[in-house]
């Protein structure tokens, strides 16, 4: 049994999963890995089922109704990971924009150097991402300095979608009042970790940009990173943050 689970959600990811499980599996540290597919059209759920038989006990397929949310299909994923024996909890995109040999790096953060979330961040030493037209690098980039202005949270990658989290941090985070779904909910979960009061390392990472498929950005999941961040900072002056005492599963 490893101590590790992948989540990886998917929609119309038919040109990147195969080659991204494989990878992961290549990899000395052991992994498993959980695909959550949105009904995707193109076959993305198939073609995982069609690699199960090759590596039982490994790679586990959930699949939804329909294209309901990149949040809700992590609170999905980690609520699945809870109820099984996985100390470490990652998260990662399928499209190769977050490099496969990265994940022994977030996970030496919190196995052996004690942190409890690692972030897989873009922006620690300059900006680090290949394959972006300059417009949306300047506009993640100042989206994650706008956040760290209103929130006040020490993370430099406030929309970072990789990470590895220890089961008690998850454990520690009432998952069914995670009600933002996009780069939203990204921020929600590091913020909510912070005030908690869990230990953050930021890890340097090269993002590049997908060479397969499409990309799931929309002016919705904008707009909401933009109001949620707000809406947080809010409600942080009238609510005191405790740890979750009751259960996820």
């Amino acid at each position: 049994m490893a101590d590790s689970l992948i989540i990886i959600p998917t929609y119309k990811e038919k040109e990147n999963i195969e080659r991204m499980i494989r990878k992961i599996f290549s990899l000395k540290k052991s992994f498993h890995i959980l695909v959550i597919d949105d009904n995707s059209p193109d076959g993305t759920a198939e073609i995982v089922k069609s690699l199960q038989p090759e590596f039982s006990q490994r790679l586990f397929l959930e699949t939804r109704k329909g294209k309901l949310g990149l949040g809700t299909a992590y609170i999905m994923g980690f609520k699945w990971a809870l109820k099984r024996d996985y100390e470490y909890i990652f998260e990662m995109d399928a499209d190769f924009s977050h490099n496969p040999e990265d994940l022994p790096r977030l996970y030496d953060a919190c196995a052996k150097e004690g942190y409890d979330l690692a972030i897989g961040s873009r922006y620690i030493h300059g900006v680090n991402v290949i394959n972006w037209p300059m417009g949306r690098v300047l506009m993640s980039y100042y989206a994650s300095a706008y956040v760290r202005f209103i929130t006040r949270m020490k993370v430099r990658d406030t929309t970072a979608g990789f990470k590895c989290y220890k089961r008690e941090v998850l454990e520690a985070i009432d998952l069914d009042k995670i009600k933002f779904t996009g780069y939203a909910f990204q921020i929600e979960m590091k913020f909510i970790t912070w005030k908690l009061g869990f230990r953050i390392k930021e890890i340097s990472i090269i993002f590049t940009d997908r060479a397969h498929g499409t990309s799931k950005m929309s002016k919705g999941i904008f707009k909401e990173a933009v109001m949620g961040v707000i809406k947080l900072r809010l409600k942080s002056l009238f609510s005191s943050y405790t740890r979750f005492q009751g259960s996820n599963v």
